[in-house]
């Protein structure tokens, strides 16, 4: 009897984490995370069955109930809370056809929250945009376009990336290409400005004077590469043409060939619809009203299915907390895992959760946030914290070398003003760090684009990130010290020559899209 008392009392100290020494605490942690690993399963339902997750769609909402039952099968606490509205929308079915002077099915997918077609879609004619001297001038031309189909996206004079010129052009080619390409972006640019408009806008500007559809191409540096955000209007479809297909129909125009174009676009207003973040909460034993908090948007364009941006930061962080469940389940302080809505229309979901919960945010030992791309973490800056060093060091003192041998750190560093949503607990004095992770061509080929895939996701790098992160989350939570939140003096402004001030919290939009 009393052999089976000690064997019970030391599974439960094994279970409540007190016998484990550190160096024993992330052997189970890079154990756990090599050897059971859930990264791709992750990846399939997130990316592949949930989908895209733009704000104010059904994808969205299915992704986040996702989340929370997942959470729930490794016994975390989880549930969505609501922050705001947004127009609601569902993508439908796009089809691009040329049906003049040939047949040819192009390659186009319909922007964010474009309106509907009908069934039947539009057939017009193209025109593109001539020179404009001044807004008098585009004013004076502006009635051309109704009943066309206005082509708003510049010509590219290649299709291939800059990478590939300088590979194999000579130097004297390379050096061509570039500077007539770069003419042409000046030229195209002062085009715009002459209108009065700017790109964000004009589309509206077209549509009130009698357009039946916008056709862009907005090409992204790279092979079949195209960023795809928001229509802009209010009744007719915007779409977006691969370059190659694009090129081809705006050549035709230049020489008077005169395609036409059928577009379907069909998709569905949902009215007023809520968003959400999704919250996850492993509590602390010892301090529990301090937090280390995971921290990754959900949310993304829906032109691929948002695979690297944020996908992997999501992954990674349900990841995490997946081991730190099984191997720290009682953590000294509490761990939270948010997983924010609203990031790419300006950060909205933590915005809202930062105003709406000052309690916690006041409680925060540190936030680890991972937001660009599949690559593994590079850099790590204190964020203008004037003691991160301290802190940030010794916790990755207890990281192994295979997971950090890369990272550079500047310390103090310079507070975040926006770009993902640590900046927005920086913002409100909160320890928050990015973990900043290599290209893999994230800016050419992934971030927003039509290419944003599973296929994408490098996932040796995004597993040593998960471990990385559930590392330095043991360390924090074990820390005995709370996190100093003094700042550092900043410096002047490079541009201006005035000293730099600490970024104030901002308010998010509550109410989105339906203006």
């Amino acid at each position: 009897m009393k052999k089976v008392l000690l064997i019970t009392i030391y599974a439960l100290s094994l279970t409540i984490g007190f016998s484990q020494t550190p160096e024993e605490m992330v052997a189970a942690i890079e154990k756990e995370g090599t050897e059971n690993s859930q990264l791709e399963e992750l990846a399939y339902e997130l990316m592949d069955l949930n989908g895209p997750r733009l704000v104010g769609t059904s994808e969205m909402k299915s992704a986040h109930d996702w989340a929370v039952s997942t959470y729930k099968k490794w016994g975390v606490a989880a549930e969505n809370q609501q922050w705001g509205t947004w127009k609601g929308w569902q993508r439908g079915v796009t089809h691009v056809d040329m049906v003049a002077p040939r047949i040819a099915s192009l390659r186009a997918t319909q922007l964010a929250w474009s309106p509907s077609t009908d069934k039947k879609g539009v057939t017009a004619a193209l025109i593109t945009l001539p020179k404009f001297k001044d807004s008098l001038s585009f004013v004076s031309w502006l009635p051309n376009v109704k009943g066309k189909i206005v082509m708003t996206s510049m010509l590219q004079p290649t299709g291939r990336p800059e990478e590939n010129w300088k590979e194999y052009a000579t130097e004297a080619s390379f050096e061509k290409m570039k500077k007539h390409k770069d003419s042409l972006e000046s030229a195209w640019n002062e085009n715009i400005k002459n209108t009065g408009y700017t790109s964000r806008n004009i589309n509206a500007a077209f549509e009130k004077a009698g357009a039946v559809a916008i056709a862009q191409s907005r090409w992204s540096e790279g092979f079949g590469a195209n960023k795809i955000f928001s229509a802009g209007t209010e009744k007719i479809p915007v779409v977006d043409i691969s370059l190659e297909d694009y090129g081809m129909l705006y050549r035709m125009v230049q020489h008077g060939a005169n395609p036409e174009l059928k577009i379907v676009a069909e998709s569905k207003a949902l009215g007023e619809v809520p968003t959400f973040n999704t919250i996850a909460t492993i509590p602390g034993t010892q301090f529990p009203d301090e937090y280390v908090i995971l921290s990754a948007h959900f949310d993304s364009w829906d032109g691929g299915t948002g695979a690297t941006d944020n996908g992997t930061g999501t992954i990674t962080m349900l990841e995490a907390a997946r081991i730190l469940k099984k191997v720290y389940p009682n953590p000294k302080r509490t761990i939270l895992i948010g997983h924010w809505g609203s990031e790419e229309q300006g950060l909205n979901g933590s915005r809202a959760f930062v105003e709406d919960h000052p309690e916690i945010v006041a409680g925060v030992q540190a936030v680890f946030n991972q937001d660009n791309g599949t690559g593994r973490v590079v850099r790590l800056s204190g964020q203008g914290f004037l003691n991160s060093y301290e802190y940030l060091g010794s916790w990755l003192e207890a990281v192994p070398e295979t997971y950090k041998n890369e990272i550079e750190t500047t310390f103090p560093g310079s507070p975040g003003r926006g770009g993902s949503d640590y900046a927005s607990f920086v913002a409100a004095g909160a320890p928050a760090f990015s973990l900043s992770s290599l290209s893999w061509d994230y800016w050419n080929y992934t971030w927003h684009t039509n290419l944003d895939t599973y296929d994408k996701i490098v996932f040796d790098d995004v597993r040593n990130n998960a471990i990385l992160t559930a590392i330095l989350t043991y360390m924090a939570c074990e820390d005995p010290e709370k996190t100093s939140r003094e700042k550092a003096v900043l410096g002047k402004n490079s541009r201006t020559g005035e000293m730099m001030e600490w970024p104030e919290p901002r308010s998010p939009e509550r109410k989105g899209g339906q203006e």
